[in-house]
């Protein structure tokens, strides 16, 4: 099996073929392996093993579908600053658990900054996200205050990682 050399605990050596296969699985996740060796010039087998490897080394994770917001009812992204009462550990854990648990928010990042997090929250309307921010998040009792911006226009959304 081919394997893939790690230059550091987060980052692996990829070759040209490797990252052909990367370019065009984030394109198009179910593509077979016959279609994916024509498309980057190897063999079906060759790709299969690059395949392997890569989930192995965990440069590829699952493959999914992506969803159309909108034809779901979520079609508001409302972007979310969240400012910490205190920045202990525990507290920290404790909000980082209560955003997994909440499907609406999308991504959470840790911030660094005058904001703590940063939150994507997808809901259907202004009213939907009122009721998420007053009702949920706020009551968080980690949480002393927010900050809300919403999305006029989505102009750029990709998943693709630059490869």
């Amino acid at each position: 099996m081919e394997q893939i050399s790690h230059l550091s605990r987060d980052a692996a050596e990829l070759d040209a073929l490797d990252r052909r296969i990367l370019r065009v699985l984030q394109r198009d996740g179910a593509i077979s392996h016959a279609e994916l060796a024509q498309e980057v010039a190897a063999s079906p087998a060759s790709c299969w093993r690059r395949i392997k490897a890569l989930e192995a080394a965990g440069v590829l994770g699952p493959t999914v579908r992506l969803v159309d917001p909108v034809k779901v009812g979520r079609g508001l992204d409302a972007i979310c600053q969240v400012r910490m009462k205190t920045h202990t550990g525990e507290v920290r854990s404790a909000f980082e658990a209560f955003v997994q648990e909440h499907p609406e928010v999308m991504d959470c990042y840790s911030m660094s900054g005058e904001w703590d997090y940063l939150l994507r929250i997808a809901v259907a309307d202004v009213r939907d996200y009122e009721r998420f921010l007053m009702h949920t998040l706020l009551n968080h009792p980690a949480v002393a205050s927010s900050s809300s911006h919403f999305a006029l226009n989505r102009v750029k959304y990709t998943t693709a990682m630059p490869v």
